[in-house]
């Protein structure tokens, strides 16, 4: 069974950084594309990142391409996303999911089929 747990959520004030990490179990890993997705209040879910462990090759969303940083610890089973520049749009509930790596390529980080349980990212301004 696969099951993703995030840590790192929190309350930062605008312009802060937060780290936020995904523990992976009951994959391996190395076989495996994860995947951020948020949801805001009163907004749609969106797709934010994902890194492929075995390649590392990497996606960013628009929204936030050049101030968050996706990466992958192979060892810890762990990946962790790095946001900086934090704004209030970043306000979400931070979801981190999984897919083999043949789905992934095949669909976007919203369908990919495991997720967690959520963080939750406060910016206050």
């Amino acid at each position: 069974e696969v099951q993703l747990v995030e840590s790192g959520g929190g309350l930062v004030q605008a312009g802060g950084s937060l780290r936020l990490s995904c523990t992976a179990s009951g994959i391996s890993f190395n076989d495996y594309t994860i995947g951020w997705i948020r949801q805001a209040p009163g907004k749609e879910r969106e797709g934010i990142s994902y890194i492929s462990n075995g390649d590392r090759s990497t996606y960013y969303a628009g929204s936030v391409r050049g101030r968050f940083t996706i990466s992958s610890d192979n060892a810890k089973n762990t990946v962790t996303l790095q946001m900086n520049e934090l704004n209030s749009e970043d306000t979400a509930v931070y979801y981190c999911a999984a897919a083999r790596t043949i789905l992934a390529r095949e669909v976007p980080i919203l369908e990919y089929p495991a997720r967690g349980r959520g963080t939750r990212v406060t910016v206050s301004s």
